[in-house]
């Protein structure tokens, strides 16, 4: 079982970047997957989560509206789509995927496995 987080970058304030997951060793669709970030110092923060039970996707109130959590079931591919990218945004960004109950969704350790995380930096 393996998570692999990729497409992060040096973005500049406004910009855009979209980042995949790619899963191996499971099929993505019996899973919930999500998308946690870590800036340098600070507690790691849940972001964005897409749920298999119901079709449902969630969002931390500081992304939701510029953030899109997708998954493509056939491609064993998840992603989230990061629009108007804001200096607070710089951080690792790690996917994960467990299978939490909804109350539970923002907690890290609901989760079985973590992919390597990959970094966003938004500046100018």
């Amino acid at each position: 079982v393996q998570l692999q987080a990729s497409g992060g970058g040096l973005v500049q304030p406004g910009g855009a970047l979209r980042l995949s997951c790619a899963a191996s060793g499971f099929s993505l669709h019996n899973y919930t997957i999500t998308w946690f970030r870590q800036a340098s110092g600070k507690e790691r923060e849940w972001v964005s989560t897409s749920r298999h039970a119901e079709g449902m996707s969630y969002y931390a109130d500081s992304v939701k509206g510029r953030f899109a959590i997708s998954r493509d079931n056939a491609k064993n591919m998840a992603y989230l789509q990061m629009n108007s990218l804001e200096p607070e945004d710089t951080a690792t960004y790690y996917c994960a995927r467990g299978r939490p109950v909804l109350s539970e969704i923002r907690n890290g350790d609901m989760y079985y496995d973590w992919g390597r995380g990959t970094q966003v930096t938004v500046s100018s």
